[in-house]
């Protein structure tokens, strides 16, 4: 059984990362490649207090755009800095949870317990990570029967919220990694953030798609959450080796003014090496330019004011 969130959550997160400065200079930015100052994003002073967790959805409709890879590693670097982070796995693929190393045949329940059954609490399915800091709810398989099993269910777009609001006080940042879907899990994700970070592969078809997303967030501001706010689109999988990436980012950038991130995750064979040995890539390579590019990320959307 899995234990409560006061009790699995190592609290004395350290940093560990000695010598990023020089990663970060290799970090591709937005403002770089479009020619622009390139902005410095400091270190986040340490949190005095802890709670009012800002939740976050990543979210796109398009699958291996680098939603899973940006929900951990940017879950690990924002406990690198002291914060206290919840991962959801809300994906019935459950690419989070073998991310991290968590077999779905040997967990006792996961977040569609939590969805299926109101006397169930999170705090029973928490489990803690090899990231001091950073725990995670679990999903299965079986996720993919939820949206038939909330048909009859009231308020059906705000279960998660229901799940989620015991612990708002214990973390400092919550993470919900989304299927590649528009379906009533993603409304429900919606519905319960205060954010949506949208990451976008830097080639032409996954544009298409934004429009649509976009759509899907007006309509949860409309109808079941009016303080959902886009904390931006991080371009992902960027190749510095070709114009078509370069093209694309600049596309991105004058179809959302102000939205984009200047944090931009370039393609790395150690995202792929970081899946395997089941953790993030701050700490199987932690001097790499993919851990810099996450670490420059999670101070980018603290210095943003997206999380303490």
């Amino acid at each position: 059984m899995a234990k409560s969130a006061s009790e699995i959550s190592q609290l004395n997160a350290k940093s560990t990362i000695r010598g990023a400065s020089k990663s970060d200079s290799e970090v591709v930015t937005t403002s770089s490649v479009l020619g622009k100052a390139t902005p410095r994003f400091p270190e986040p002073a340490p949190l005095l207090s802890h709670g009012d967790a800002r939740i976050i959805s990543v979210v796109n409709q398009k699958g291996g755009v680098g939603k899973t890879t940006t929900t951990i590693n940017l879950g690990a670097a924002f406990a690198e800095m002291g914060r206290r982070v919840l991962l959801v796995d809300f994906d019935p693929q459950h690419s989070l949870s073998v991310g991290l190393n968590v077999s779905t045949r040997e967990i006792e329940g996961s977040i569609y317990d939590l969805m299926m059954d109101e006397s169930t609490k999170i705090d029973d399915f928490l489990l803690k990570t090899s990231v001091p800091g950073m725990d995670m709810v679990p999903a299965h398989e079986n996720l993919a029967g939820a949206e038939g099993g909330l048909v009859n269910v009231i308020a059906r777009e705000k279960v998660l919220k229901r799940i989620l609001n015991p612990v708002l006080d214990f973390y400092d940042v919550i993470l919900i990694d989304c299927q590649p879907s528009l379906g009533l899990l993603t409304v429900n994700a919606l519905t319960a953030s205060h954010w949506v970070l949208v990451p976008l592969e830097c080639e032409y078809f996954a544009l298409r798609g934004v429009a649509l997303l976009d759509d899907i967030i007006k309509k949860v501001q409309l109808n079941t959450n009016p303080d959902l706010q886009l904390l931006g689109i991080l371009p992902t999988m960027f190749d510095r080796k070709t114009v078509h990436s370069r093209e694309v980012l600049e596309r991105i950038s004058e179809a959302f003014p102000n939205k984009v991130c200047d944090t931009t995750i370039a393609r790395t064979v150690r995202f792929p090496e970081t899946t395997v040995a089941g953790e993030p890539i701050t700490s199987y390579a932690s001097s790499s330019v993919g851990a810099a590019s996450y670490r420059r990320l999670a101070r980018e959307l603290i210095a943003n004011g997206g999380v303490r």
